[in-house]
């Protein structure tokens, strides 16, 4: 072991730490989903399936392997439909990594509180449905249905005219982004979860289900009681004083600010340490196992030729025992999980003519994995004589044994068909046998004598 991790060390290269880190990344991003998803014990679950299946091969348990392996070929299909929401919603973060708020958004940010207050302010006092969303940086597009389009600077007055009982889209919410009304009288998804949503009003159910989608903040304001709740990261929060909505206005702004690459770096390292570590150590790990050894080994296998399309009515007769010896090259790891039983060579010989001929292998015939490599391959070329069965009409000839029962005699009997095919073998092949196609059948009628 120490020998290992000497040799280890004097081969480590600049690559390789590239590698280690790639890994480390993806991996981190994983764990960071996986912690935020709210199908995350569902993940578990999948996990633990692969892990139940990893100790099925190794102890040998042959029906649990094959039922866990049925499983696992649909398991993609099965993990999209689970994750659909979580995996758009990760590549849509991915996409976002390099992305900036304009500048003018953060600066308006201040101005823009002090008119969604005193808006809200009014609509508790007045008892006036509202639903407001100030946008995030995912995108919500694909959240929200209908609506006007409006793109106009955010006052008072607006919000009052939008969301007045006698206005258009007074029922849906406003979109709010870049410090102006983009649209009004938008539909939100409603939250799923009826236990979260209770007795909830739709205003507020909209609310928790766009924000559980997103990082968007959604404002509610209660047309029955006069009350003001927000909903972020798809929990709802009931308000008692214009202070507490402006200090979560203002955080979500700078949530907004410090999202952006500008952050220090400090700032980064000291978010989600242990993801960090864990994804770092199994980085490591898995470079441990199967990219440390780079080391290259050869392995022969005898493949036998397996000829395709042609029809039945050809025998086939190889000169030698119809075996391809196939070298192949790859590190250690690659051989133990190679299966070679899965290894083939297919021949096309549907232009096969009879007598002998030579048919030549080209490497893209052997089908093999893609961590493994081809050195060589013999013989390259294969030799065969094909005959062709031709059929012949033969009578047939009825021949009878032994005696009728006492008291009766025979009175007649009738073949069907009197003539039958067959296609002989020719007499230069050694394996093939005369096969008959089709079978007689006879009648025998008989009567007391």
């Amino acid at each position: 072991m120490l020998d290992a991790l000497i040799t280890i060390k004097q081969s480590f290269r600049l690559q390789d730490l590239i590698d280690i880190l790639i890994i480390a990344v993806m991996i981190y991003m994983l764990l960071v989903w996986v912690k935020n998803t709210a199908s995350r014990f569902a993940f578990m679950g999948i996990m633990l399936l692969g892990v139940l299946y990893v100790g099925a091969r190794l102890f040998h348990l042959y029906l649990t392997t094959m039922v866990l392996q049925a499983f696992f070929a649909i398991l993609l299909i099965a993990i999209v439909v689970i994750f659909q929401e979580e995996i758009r919603r990760f590549l849509e973060r991915i996409a976002l990594l390099g992305a900036f708020r304009r500048d003018s958004a953060d600066a308006a940010a201040p101005d823009l509180t002090e008119r969604l207050i005193e808006s809200v302010d009014d609509f508790c006092h007045r008892r006036v449905g509202a639903l407001i969303v100030l946008c995030g940086r995912e995108p919500i597009e694909r959240h929200i249905k209908g609506g006007y389009q409006l793109r106009g600077e955010i006052s008072p007055p607006l919000l009052a005219s939008i969301f007045d009982n006698h206005s258009k889209g007074h029922d849906g919410a406003v979109i709010v982004d870049q410090g102006l009304a983009m649209r009004f009288g938008c539909h939100l998804p409603l939250c799923l979860d009826a236990a979260k949503c209770g007795s909830l009003g739709l205003r507020h159910t909209a609310a928790i289900g766009l924000s559980e989608r997103c990082d968007a903040l959604c404002i509610v304001v209660s047309e029955e009681r006069g009350e003001v709740s927000v909903a972020s990261h798809g929990e709802l929060r009931s308000l008692n004083k214009p202070a507490e909505l402006a200090e979560i206005i203002a955080g979500h702004y700078a949530r907004l600010e410090r999202s952006g690459l500008r952050q220090p770096v400090g700032t980064w390292a000291r978010k989600n340490t242990t993801e960090k570590a864990v994804a770092i150590f199994l980085a490591a790990v898995l470079w441990f196992v199967f990219g440390s050894q780079r080391e290259e080994i050869q392995r022969e296998f005898r493949v036998p030729i397996e000829y395709h399309k042609v029809s039945s009515d050809w025998v086939i007769e190889e000169a030698r025992d119809g075996v391809v010896r196939v070298t192949l090259a790859g590190s250690p790891q690659a051989f133990n999980v190679f299966e070679p039983r899965r290894l083939k060579i297919s021949l096309d010989i549907s232009e096969v003519k009879e007598g002998r001929q030579n048919f030549n292998l080209t490497s893209d015939m052997i089908k093999i994995p893609s961590n493994l490599e081809l050195v060589k391959f013999e013989p390259r070329r294969v030799a065969i004589t094909a005959y062709r069965l031709k059929s012949r009409q033969l009578r047939v000839k009825l021949v009878t044994k032994g005696k009728l029962p006492r008291g009766y005699r025979l009175k007649s009997i009738e073949l069907i068909p009197r003539t039958n095919r067959w296609w002989p073998a020719p007499r230069r092949s050694t394996s093939a046998a005369s096969v008959p196609r089709a079978r007689s059948r006879s009648t025998c009628c008989c009567q007391p004598a």
